[in-house]
């Protein structure tokens, strides 16, 4: 159950301002609501049924301790890009069959190498385990998106995007650093190398700020 709970915490942190969450409020101006979320469901079920395997596979040939370690990296990595933010670039006009394959085709590419999805192949690496992680993250995204298409949409408010990003990415670089903690050979905790990697880290949030991209609601006026 750790590895459902924490992938299903894991994704919805991540999707908060993703650019997949936004592609779910653009769809909800135009669809039903009932079937962006159902597409959604079964375009991420699939992607990230892939995903965990993918995740599971390497769990099996890479030796334990390299993936852990590049799990925990990934994490920070995972946190840096929670903090730039996602924009939406016309992923929701790009095709026009029925509401329901419309919306699962689109959601099934824009996924395609997405954080959430590469979160959940570093969660089946982390956890060694396919079932759990793979209904963690899809329960995960469609908590987020209905979050999303609720507050964005129904209720006409915008997500308190920076405080949200902000406490996402920092539990996703809190978790990360932990993992490194864990995993790597203990003659790298010394002053110079605690140091130096603070300071990096502190110029690469800082970087990523300056570079964030403020996450536009989508609008559902009609033309």
């Amino acid at each position: 159950m750790t590895a459902f709970w924490a992938s299903l915490i894991f994704v919805v942190l991540a999707e908060m301002g993703d650019k997949t969450q936004l592609l779910a409020m653009a769809f909800a101006c135009r669809y039903r609501w009932q079937t962006v979320i159902w597409a959604v469901f079964w375009a991420t079920a699939l992607n990230h049924f892939f995903a965990a395997a993918a995740g599971n596979y390497l769990a099996s040939v890479v030796p334990i301790v390299c993936i852990k370690i590049s799990a925990a990296a990934s994490f920070i990595v995972f946190g840096l890009w929670t903090i730039r933010g996602d924009t939406l670039h016309g992923e929701d006009k790009r095709f026009n069959f029925s509401p329901f394959w419309t919306v699962a085709v689109a959601f099934f590419i824009a996924e395609m190498g997405d954080k959430t999805q590469l979160a959940t192949i570093a969660l089946a690496v982390q956890y060694n385990t396919v079932l759990s992680v793979w209904m963690g993250t899809t329960l995960g995204m469609l908590i987020s998106n209905a979050i999303g298409i609720t507050i964005g949409i129904m209720m006409g408010k915008k997500i308190p995007e920076r405080f949200i990003k902000w406490f996402a990415a920092l539990i996703f670089i809190a978790f990360g650093i932990y993992g490194l903690y864990e995993n790597l050979p203990a003659h790298f905790f010394n002053f110079p190398s605690i140091t130096g990697g603070l300071i990096l880290l502190i110029l690469l949030i800082y970087l990523f700020d300056r570079s964030n991209r403020t996450t536009a609601i989508p609008s559902c006026r009609k033309d």
